[in-house]
């Protein structure tokens, strides 16, 4: 990772040409706020979600749909792939409008995601480092694959291709799962442990490499990471969209409301027979959340691009800007925090984070989902302490 004291640059928050050491110039006016406070929202919410107080009391819209819907939660992690496709046309349109060799930046891509597929490997075997059973899947390997998948496309092809593409692999991906025979199994299947990409997850990776919850399947496997490429494509889609010069702002902004509404209805009626599912990633929750999130950027283009009201973004700005090490550290320091140990209750030790959260958060709540709730806003609140002084002083880590 790479720290770099700079001007915040919204419109290559994915740095493939990579700035000098010290202060740069002030970012281009025709930088995409919206894009970092979308980011940033997005972020913030996941580290709510990931870090209760008590993963026993949780309010309902802050948890996963147990298979077939969709919560509020489940928006936030297609909310990220799509906004990784946008940030890619922001940072490599330039390249390609050039024309020019494509081999160093090609080069930036595949670094790009393969620190970023290391960096989730490294949350998964910290802190017992035992290969023999780590996790070789995740959210941000699955964001490493996508980002490189989503790179190499937009470099290699035109808007239409792109489009095509997409639909091709919403139908082929809802064809596999459901007209593809299981081995081992018989007819094809959408049940959590014996679908084809559960059964394909523990031919090629091994029970012990999967989700250790679940043990049998993976919700970041392999084959749901090609409908998740899809998710990053309608970024990169209307990405494009966005940076026309010869249409106006309101016009780009109707236009993308009308492709979300058309989005979301596709994906509700996809849903009869190919039902929203997050873990399987099934085509249905591309199309809805998908076009969930093209309204909700259009939303933000219009009020923060386009009408300059910027007076409420400070906190999620600076969650935006250092996205990726906010995710990666929150996830890294409750693993650190377990190793050390307090006395608790009838002599049991606990790890620092439960000890703390017992001692200073369900006294002081008679219904536990709101302790549980408090310990997480107040990691939120802490992130956002730190990410304010490190955007005070313009510093933004890059993978």
């Amino acid at each position: 990772m790479q720290t770099t004291q700079a001007a915040v640059d919204t419109t290559h928050t994915v740095p493939l040409a990579e700035p000098k050491e010290g202060v740069s110039q002030a970012a281009p006016p025709g930088r995409l706020v919206s894009l970092d406070v979308f980011r940033g929202i997005t972020v913030l919410a996941m580290i709510l979600v990931n870090n209760p107080g008590d993963w026993g009391h949780i309010y309902a819209p802050l948890e996963h749909a147990e298979w077939n819907g969709c919560t509020p939660t489940d928006l936030i992690f297609p909310f990220f792939l799509f906004i990784v496709g946008v940030s890619l046309v922001y940072a490599l349109d330039g390249v390609k409008q050039q024309g020019g060799p494509q081999g160093p930046v090609m080069w930036r891509i595949v670094r790009r995601a393969a620190v970023l597929f290391a960096l989730g490997v490294f949350l998964s075997l910290f802190p017992k480092f035992d290969f023999s059973t780590v996790r070789l899947l995740g959210v941000l390997q699955r964001i490493g694959l996508v980002f490189l998948a989503c790179g190499v496309i937009f470099l290699k092809t035109e808007r239409r291709t792109q489009l095509w593409l997409l639909a091709a692999i919403l139908v082929g991906y809802n064809v596999l799962l459901q007209l593809v025979p299981v081995p081992g199994f018989g007819p094809a299947n959408l049940e959590p442990a014996t679908n084809l990409g559960a059964w394909l997850d523990r031919t090629l990776l091994g029970e012990a490499h999967l989700w250790k919850i679940s043990k049998t399947w993976d919700p970041e496997g392999l084959l749901s990471t090609l409908p998740a490429v899809g998710t990053g494509l309608l970024g990169v889609i209307t990405a494009q969209w966005l940076r026309r010069r010869d249409v106006e702002p309101a016009t780009k902004v109707a236009w993308l409301f009308v492709d979300a509404g058309l989005f979301i209805a596709l994906g509700l009626i996809w849903n009869g027979w190919f039902p929203v599912n997050k873990s399987l990633w099934t085509s249905s929750y591309v199309l809805y959340t998908g076009g969930i999130a093209v309204a909700c950027l259009a939303t933000l283009y219009w009020l923060c691009d386009v009408q300059g009201w910027r007076g409420w973004i400070k906190p999620f700005l600076v969650y935006g800007v250092n996205a990726i090490t906010v995710f990666f550290l929150s996830g890294l320091i409750p693993r650190i925090m377990g190793l050390i140990k307090l006395p608790g209750a009838n002599g049991k030790e606990l790890g620092l984070k439960e000890w703390l959260y017992q001692h200073y958060f369900e006294p002081l709540f008679a219904d536990p989902r709101n302790a549980s709730l408090a310990g997480a806003v107040t990691l939120i609140l802490i992130w956002m302490g730190i990410l304010w002084w490190m955007y005070s002083r313009r510093i933004i880590i890059k993978v």
